[in-house]
C-alpha cells in the first residue's frame, strides 16, 4: 500500500505542476471542488488495491467504483485529501487509505505527497512515518499544546458554536492550525507535531486512515460524546492521551448534540 500511494502520489505531483484550472468542477455545493486528478488518482488506487484484496468492497470520495459497506473487508479511500490546496498550488495534500474488517479499522496509510512522508500502521503494530516508528506527543496540558481543526464545506447550524470552540482553544493553547487536509492533521498528531485535532461534518474517507494511525501511535480518538462513532459519525476529537479529556470537556461546554 505504501508503494501504491507513492506511485499515485508521483502522478498527482506531476499533474499539479502543470494543472489546467479550467478543468475544476464543483460537486455538491459551493467550494466543494474536484478535478480530473482526483478521479484518475482514485481509479489508479482502486485498480492497484483490487490486486491486493480482490474480495474487498469500497467506500471512496469520488465514487469511481461501486460503493459498498457490506463486504467483510472494505477499502475507504480519499485519493486527494486537500483538493482545494492542490488546485491553488498550496503544497498540503495527501492520499488517505484505510482498510476495515467489519466495523474495525485494521490498516491505514496517509501519504503526505509533497514532502514524500508516508504515515502508516497496521493492527497489532506500531505507527510509522516512512521507516521510523512514531508516537504522539508527551505534552501534558492544553495550555502547552498546538492544535488543528478544519472548516466543513457545508456549514450546519453548529457553525457559530464551532467558531466559539475555536475561540476558546485559541485562548487556552499555543494556537490552532488549519492545514486543509484532515488526513495530514491526524498524521501530524500521530507523530507529535501537534497535540490534538477536532472537526465536524467529516466523511469516513477523510479520517479512516488517520484516526487509526493516531491510535496505533498511542493517541486517543472519540466522537464529541466520548464514544467510538467517529468513522461514520461525522465528528471527532483526536489527541495524545494526556490532553484528550481536557479538549473534550471544552468542546462539550459549547457543542449542541
Amino acid at each position: 500500500m505504501v508503494e501504491i500511494c507513492r506511485e499515485v502520489g508521483k502522478f498527482i505531483r506531476t499533474e499539479g505542476e502543470a494543472f489546467d484550472r479550467t478543468r475544476i468542477e464543483q460537486k455538491g455545493g459551493f467550494n466543494n471542488l474536484v478535478s480530473y486528478v482526483d478521479k484518475e488518482a482514485e481509479g489508479k488506487l482502486v485498480e492497484a488495491l483490487r490486486k491486493i484484496l480482490p474480495e474487498a468492497g469500497y467506500i471512496t470520495e469520488e465514487g469511481t467504483v461501486e460503493q459498498s459497506r457490506q463486504h467483510e473487508y472494505n477499502w475507504i479511500i480519499d485519493p486527494l485529501d486537500g483538493t482545494t490546496n492542490f488546485l491553488h498550488g498550496l503544497p498540503v495534500f495527501s492520499i488517505s487509505i484505510g482498510l476495515t474488517r467489519g466495523d474495525r479499522t485494521i490498516l491505514g496509510v496517509v501519504h503526505d505527497i509533497i514532502p514524500n512522508e508516508c504515515f502508516h500502521a497496521s493492527e497489532g503494530n506500531p505507527a510509522y512515518c516512512n521507516d521510523k516508528i512514531i508516537h504522539v506527543s508527551a505534552i501534558k496540558t492544553l495550555s502547552e499544546s498546538l492544535l488543528a481543526t478544519g472548516f466543513p464545506y457545508s456549514l450546519s447550524e453548529n457553525k457559530d458554536v464551532h467558531l466559539e470552540i475555536i475561540k476558546e482553544f485559541l485562548e487556552k493553547s499555543h494556537g490552532i492550525r488549519r492545514l486543509g487536509s484532515a488526513a495530514i492533521d491526524l498524521a501530524y498528531v500521530a507523530c507529535g507535531r501537534m497535540e490534538g485535532f477536532f472537526e465536524y461534518n467529516l466523511n469516513a474517507w477523510d479520517v479512516a486512515a488517520g484516526t487509526f494511525i493516531v491510535q496505533q501511535a498511542g493517541g486517543k480518538v472519540t466522537d464529541f460524546s466520548g464514544g467510538n462513532n467517529f468513522l461514520f459519525g461525522r465528528e471527532l476529537c483526536a489527541a495524545n492521551g494526556l490532553i484528550h479529556a481536557e479538549m473534550l470537556k471544552l468542546i462539550n461546554q459549547k457543542w449542541k448534540h
